[in-house]
């Protein structure tokens, strides 16, 4: 049996290539998402241990409409998502952030505070 992999949101590919590594080295599998919008597609028919994204995204979905969805849609992996930020300045991004509850990561983020979070929040599929 596979691991369930853990989706990556992110629409930078520097950054998007960075994370899936530091996941892919920290044991998790990675299926990555350029959009919210894509991010929904996949999540509406695979099974995931969790969800690691970008707050803010192209395509009209955003991080925070992703986490909706996935509230109404996906209810298992509603606590199981780590949102990564670089736009913390942004009030905007601080009241979505703490509405969604989810724990966040700043970027640029030093690799092992990033993992023990999404460890905390994710987990693994097989410890």
């Amino acid at each position: 049996m596979t691991p369930r992999p853990v989706l990556l949101i992110e629409d930078e590919p520097g950054v998007m290539a960075l994370v899936r590594e530091t996941l892919e080295r920290s044991g998790y599998a990675v299926v990555c998402a350029g959009s919210g919008a894509e991010a929904l597609k996949i999540l509406s028919s695979g099974e995931f241990l969790g969800v690691v994204s970008d707050m803010w995204t192209p395509g009209g979905v955003d991080g925070a409409d992703v986490h909706a969805w996935i509230q109404k849609n996906r209810p298992e992996l509603a606590s199981k998502i780590v949102f990564i930020t670089g736009d913390l300045a942004k009030e905007e991004t601080l009241t979505t952030l703490r509405r969604t509850g989810a724990p966040w990561v700043e970027k640029p983020f030093r690799v092992q505070h990033f993992i023990s979070v999404v460890q905390e929040t994710i987990g693994k599929d097989r410890e």
